[in-house]
């Protein structure tokens, strides 16, 4: 009966006051509200994720490994040979960049990644991580999804499913990217088999003002108390069209998205306005979108939001096949201020360890000179081209053990020969930290249980604290 009356409403409150006295099963919590707060399978610091993806794919040798034996066979070939990739490549390109050693762990990072070094101490740098295939839609799909070929649900549904979220006027899952999408749009942020409501909530963040951010958030023409009996009779009907149908679970997702977009009208507003913040905090971050990006993700996690995702921009622009010293120069300026003001954001909020951080895009590129392709670098030899055989992610925060890279590339940056970890492995530890064991987080379909990991992965066990 609660569950057909005032939209939900009064269902939401039992299951509230029922769950707070310990009197609801977590099955029984996801039957009655699908983004109920829900306990993971074992005790975990981590409570929420930031992942910032630097799309297009950047260079591991110019970020956070470094490969001095670049500069010993600048210009020739090397002595190993080339792996294959996506397209031809030539002789050693050693980085235009300089490393240098940070904090007590001595840990190189490259000079463009200054300020975020200045926080290494605190970050786990896996230098051995590898996927598949040298191609960005199948790769993105493979670091996103755990799947490069078929429709799967994303990493950041998988873990809305698993835990819930912690307030319910706002998304519990969403993507920023300005400018527009990424290659593979919607797909990276995609629910696939798991109800709708787990999807990501995409915005562009291009845009400043709340009703361009976020589209039809207020209603112009009605108060919200007529608003508010008319979506009742909306959701009215559509539980009469939904009883007839054995309560479709897209239908469901339908009338869950409508009470959220309400309910967002008393919250979406304040948690976007970035001019409340501190002059100072504000001046931590800089001004770049990235930077109001990962502000905004901020935000949304302090406000119990609990998977934000932030990209680099529109398209792949961390796809640098030439002018890489320029481009990747840029594209650091952009993000790096702001990626350890967020780090010292959350420590003063006291967020840091119960937040997880994530950085990386979806391959590395190669540490030879990519040469040149028609109609593709303009005869360009100053890029490289995509490289999966090796490449670098890192995390920080919440269960991280930090100060410490794992695994390593061979001398060049070609390959990950120490440790390898492969894009399941990193998903099997994502959801290690935040108390799941990535074998038994499962949904059935189709007469399978279905998991992120399909069949695959491994815990990474030296990340964790």
């Amino acid at each position: 009966m609660l569950s057909r009356c005032g939209v939900g409403m009064g269902l939401i409150g039992l299951a509230t006051a029922l769950d707070q006295a310990g009197l609801l099963s977590p099955s029984a919590q996801a039957a009655l509200n699908p983004l109920a707060p829900k306990k993971p399978h074992f005790p975990a610091k981590a409570k929420h994720v930031i992942h910032i993806f630097a799309n297009g794919g950047p260079s591991h040798v110019d970020t956070f490994d470094p490969k001095p034996m670049l500069q010993k066979y600048a210009g020739k070939p090397l002595p190993t040979g080339n792996l294959r990739t996506e397209r031809r490549t030539g002789a050693a390109f050693p980085s235009p960049f300089k490393f240098r050693k940070y904090g007590q762990s001595g840990l190189e990072v490259s000079e463009i990644f200054h300020h975020t070094a200045q926080h290494i101490d605190d970050i786990c740098v896996i230098r051995s991580m590898h996927a598949d295939v040298p191609n960005h839609e199948p790769s993105l799909m493979l670091m996103n999804c755990g799947e490069a070929r078929l429709p799967r649900p994303s990493l950041g549904s998988w873990v809305t499913y698993g835990l819930g979220t912690e307030n319910l006027n706002l998304p519990a899952f969403v993507v920023m990217c300005p400018g527009g999408y990424p290659i593979q749009e919607s797909q990276n942020w995609q629910a696939a088999f798991l109800p709708g409501i787990y999807q990501g909530t995409y915005l562009n963040t291009r845009h400043t003002q709340i009703d361009k951010l976020i589209e039809s958030i207020r209603n112009p023409h009605l108060p919200v108390d007529q608003q508010r009996r008319q979506l009742e009779l909306l959701q009215q009907l559509n539980r009469q069209h939904q009883a007839s149908r054995l309560h479709d679970p897209q239908l469901e997702a339908r009338i869950q998205a409508f009470e959220l977009a309400f309910r967002m009208q008393t919250e979406a507003a304040e948690a976007f306005d970035i001019s409340r913040e501190p002059k100072h905090v504000l001046e931590a971050y800089g001004t770049s979108e990235q930077a109001r990006s990962l502000l905004l993700a901020r935000r949304l996690i302090e406000r119990g939001v609990r998977f934000v995702q932030v990209w680099h921009g529109e398209g792949q622009p961390w796809d640098n096949h030439d002018d890489l010293e320029v481009n990747h120069r840029r594209l650091a300026q952009q993000v790096d201020k702001a990626i350890a003001a967020l780090i010292s954001d959350l420590k003063r909020l006291g967020l840091f360890e119960s937040t997880l951080i994530i950085w990386g895009g979806e391959f590395g590129r190669t540490p030879t000179v990519e040469l040149p392709q028609p109609g593709a670098n303009a005869g360009k030899v100053n890029g490289r081209d995509h490289n999966h055989w090796g490449f670098t992610v890192w995390l920080a925060g919440g269960g991280v053990k930090g100060g410490q890279a794992i695994g390593a590339t061979d001398e060049f940056g070609f390959k990950a020969v120490e440790k390898p970890v492969h894009v399941h492995d990193l998903h099997a530890t994502i959801l290690h930290l935040l108390g799941f064991d990535h074998e038994k987080l499962t949904y059935r379909y189709a007469g399978r249980d279905f998991r992120l990991t399909d069949v695959h992965g491994q815990v990474v066990r030296e990340v964790l604290a």
